[in-house]
């Protein structure tokens, strides 16, 4: 197959999450060139499920890839850049795509004893496909729920061939924080007649730095961080509203629990001590990602003995994902493939090597193949 074709049409058509019409359609117009005699397809909101059928199958393998981009002018400067100006495939949904569109043409060509279902999920980068998808398949598709699943995510920083993975804990749980202060405008001159919302989310930014290092348990790991702070129009007006983005991250629930419940009082304190209105969103939230132990042992047993590729444990990560959503429910393996670029995930000059498309499907038919 044309891979590198098929990854670079991929790369000119990104689409943020559930809006990947043009995705899906490629993608669609890709299997229906394969042999149907051994596939069933069934399609949920802009997202694709595609079953192979083995010959002797004992249980179901799963492989979820990801098919949105993220909204991110692109500088690569390539010859097949996004034609979707301020979007681009910045954290590598179009080699994920790719790389699972290679493997399913060989499971196809090339049977295996076991069924396997191949995923394409929408909205991994917001607001999160992961979970409605998996409740959908269970209530509309159960056979297409697999016994295992597998997944994986380019690595810039690690060359073509490496992989690495670990048991538990691989990604954070991970929650967006959105908070909106509305308070009382006017003149810079009459600030006694205002209730100045610019004051009041300086403060809030403040206090919201202490709540990992005096809520948090020192031998845990959390991160809160504010990325985003806007307030008022003008210089010589008063602010009458406030925004506070930011993003959260802990390695557990627990934390994830406290660290909202601290935020909640916080803004409530802010509320009353500025006479004003606090409205506090937390967007998507992903659960962590834990990697299935047995799984990971017979990863490692795989991949140390194919010539070509070099295995390394991973150090767990704050990086969000809503692949959790799926090992919450089903024993899995998610594990960084490398792509040896320069330039990190959600970098607009991100360019991964194209090598790794001839690598990838080959490595994953022969896991599954051994299964």
């Amino acid at each position: 197959m044309e891979l590198v074709k098929i990854r670079r049409a991929l790369h000119q058509i990104p689409e943020i999450g559930f809006q990947e019409i043009k995705t899906q359609a490629y993608l669609l117009n890709i299997i229906s060139q394969f042999p149907q005699q051994r596939i069933e397809l069934v399609k949920w909101r802009t997202g694709i499920a595609v079953k192979v059928r083995g010959e002797d199958p004992a249980k179901l393998i799963g492989w979820r890839t990801d098919i949105d981009a993220l909204a991110i002018n692109e500088e690569t400067g390539v010859e097949f850049q996004s034609q979707h100006p301020g979007f681009m495939h910045a954290c590598g949904h179009d080699i994920h795509m790719t790389i699972a569109i290679g493997l399913l043409h060989k499971l196809i060509d090339e049977p295996i004893k076991n069924d396997v279902v191949i995923l394409f999920q929408p909205a991994e980068e917001g607001p999160g496909g992961a979970l409605p998808f998996r409740e959908w398949l269970k209530t509309n598709k159960p056979d297409f729920l697999p016994d295992c699943i597998y997944a994986l995510h380019i690595a810039p920083e690690l060359p073509v061939g490496t992989v690495g993975t670990r048991p538990g804990l691989l990604f954070a749980n991970t929650s967006e924080l959105f908070i909106d202060l509305h308070g009382k405008g006017g003149h810079a001159a009459f600030p006694h007649l205002t209730e100045d919302m610019a004051i009041a989310a300086a403060s809030m930014l403040m206090q919201l730095q202490t709540v990992v290092s005096r809520n948090v348990d020192p031998m845990d790991s959390a991160v809160l961080t504010i990325g985003k702070l806007s307030a008022g129009t003008a210089q010589n007006s008063i602010a009458e509203h406030a925004r506070l983005e930011g993003t959260i991250r802990t390695l557990t629930s627990k934390s994830m629990r406290q660290m909202k419940l601290r935020i909640e009082a916080i803004c409530h304190g802010v509320e009353q001590a500025n006479n004003c209105q606090v409205n506090i969103d937390y967007g998507s939230s992903y659960l962590e990602v834990n990697n299935d132990e047995r799984l990971v042992k017979d990863f490692f047993r795989y991949a140390n003995g194919i010539e070509g590729i070099h295995a390394i444990e991973s150090k767990a990560a704050m990086t969000g994902e809503d692949f959790g959503y799926f090992t919450e429910q089903i024993p899995g393996v998610m594990f960084w493939a490398g792509v040896s670029s320069p330039y990190g995930l959600h970098h607009s000059k991100l360019n991964p090597d194209e090598k790794v498309l001839a690598v990838m499907p080959e490595f994953l038919y022969g896991l599954f193949l051994q299964l």
